[in-house]
């Protein structure tokens, strides 16, 4: 933690001077102290209350009619438009959860996903073979993230390289809520990018709907010769290749990164792939939350945390912080695939409960277990140690390991 917030005397001090970048650099200690001393806080320099203690994020996410998704000036809406799935409640909400069924019910994805990721994990690691080195991030766990969403989607025509830099500018701007105009024009630009890449193929499925997710959007649910419009489908499409690119990604890398650092761990795992693997998921989304907070407005008055919020103030509930509550899990700071089962805050709480988390928590699975029993005697790469930054969106930079030998 940077020195100036180290000799803060008060949390009230300590809050003024938290900075997005001390957030970025490694928020988890500042979440410590305030869930200590001041669960609900204000920070100027996001312009959010963080809370961060399991029940309060819990409680946030299961009263929609208190704290709504609709936030004012939302860098989220700003970057991909209006309304999208994770900005809206009520009907048109409703609606959108609905459109994504077909594709992402647990049941659903149980039905396709190792056909769909095996493939690519396949070739991705004949393509490691021989080497003795590999960073995992780029080379392996960003690759299988967005090429198996670009296959479920229906844009499999769109390379490996655009799927990944539209990732990481479109972050620029959703987590702008510090309102750093260079991240939101990022954002924007990118955005329009996608729109226009896209427009044509949601005009081609509007007349000729197949199974792909893009297809359902517009049709699952609708009577026959009827399509929800463009302008609704999009900014939700923007949000699923945020986070579907996202999640079981960056989950995967900082579940490898946890077992790296802890090796005996690691050596259980590759003794029992099989049996240890789903638990192993689950920690490694409980460590490192890949995404940090369900941003909500308040939409009436509430105490929360010991604080009166006000109608109208922007709240940030961090699962994140959530999933670090000593009150809920021992020893959190830990990584641990072996510690007591108790359901993890990754995918949020309610309503806006992740509608990918079934695709995101099976292709982890698939990941990590295709890796390890290729490449059972991985170990860090201790010349490029890993780097890992980011407080909405959370997870190793970059991942070199020596391969071991292949099996």
């Amino acid at each position: 933690m940077r020195v100036e917030l180290e000799k803060a005397a008060t949390v009230d001090e300590f809050v003024a001077a938290i900075t997005v970048e001390d957030l970025e650099a490694d928020p988890y200690p500042i979440y410590e102290r305030l869930r200590e001393e001041a669960p609900v806080a204000f920070v100027p320099a996001i312009n959010l209350y963080l809370v961060t203690k399991y029940r309060d994020v819990e409680y946030a996410g299961i009263h929609p009619e208190i704290f709504s998704a609709e936030l004012d000036g939302s860098p989220v809406d700003a970057t991909f438009g209006s309304p999208t799935i994770i900005t809206i409640d009520g009907e048109v909400h409703t609606e959108l959860r609905r459109s994504l069924d077909a594709k992402y019910r647990p049941r659903e994805v149980r039905s396709y996903i190792d056909d769909l990721v095996d493939p690519i994990c396949a070739e991705l690691l004949d393509g490691m073979s021989g080497a003795t080195h590999a960073e995992l991030m780029s080379e392996y766990f960003e690759p299988v993230s967005v090429r198996s969403l670009a296959a479920v989607l229906g844009v499999d025509d769109l390379s490996t390289e655009t799927l990944r830099d539209w990732f990481w500018r479109l972050h620029q701007g959703v987590i702008n809520f510090e309102d750093n105009p260079e991240r939101r024009d990022v954002g924007q630009r990118v955005s329009a990018e996608i729109s226009a890449r896209l427009l044509p193929k949601l005009g081609q499925l509007e007349n000729s709907p197949n199974d792909s997710t893009i297809s359902h959007m517009l049709h699952n649910g609708m009577p026959e010769g009827v399509c929800r419009s463009r302008d609704l489908v999009m900014p939700t499409l923007k949000v699923i290749l945020l986070g579907g690119m996202q999640e079981p990604g960056h989950g995967s890398g900082s579940t490898m990164l946890g077992l790296l650092e802890n090796s005996d761990q690691l050596h259980e795992l590759t003794r029992d792939v099989e049996g240890l693997i789903n638990q192993t998921v689950e920690e490694g989304l409980r460590w490192i939350a890949p995404i940090g907070s369900q941003t909500r407005q308040i939409a009436q008055p509430v105490s929360l945390g010991g604080v009166d919020l006000e109608v109208g103030q922007a709240v940030a509930p961090m699962v994140s912080a959530a999933n670090r509550d000593p009150e809920i899990f021992s020893n959190p700071n830990q990584f641990n695939i072996f510690r007591e089962k108790t359901p993890n805050a990754a995918f949020g709480f309610g309503p806006h409960f992740c509608a990918g988390h079934a695709f995101s928590r099976s292709q982890m699975r698939i990941a990590l277990s295709r890796l390890l029993e290729r490449f059972p005697e991985l170990s860090l790469d201790e010349s490029a140690p890993p780097i890992t930054r980011g407080w909405e969106f959370r997870a190793p930079r970059n991942l070199n390991v020596h391969l071991g030998n292949a099996q």
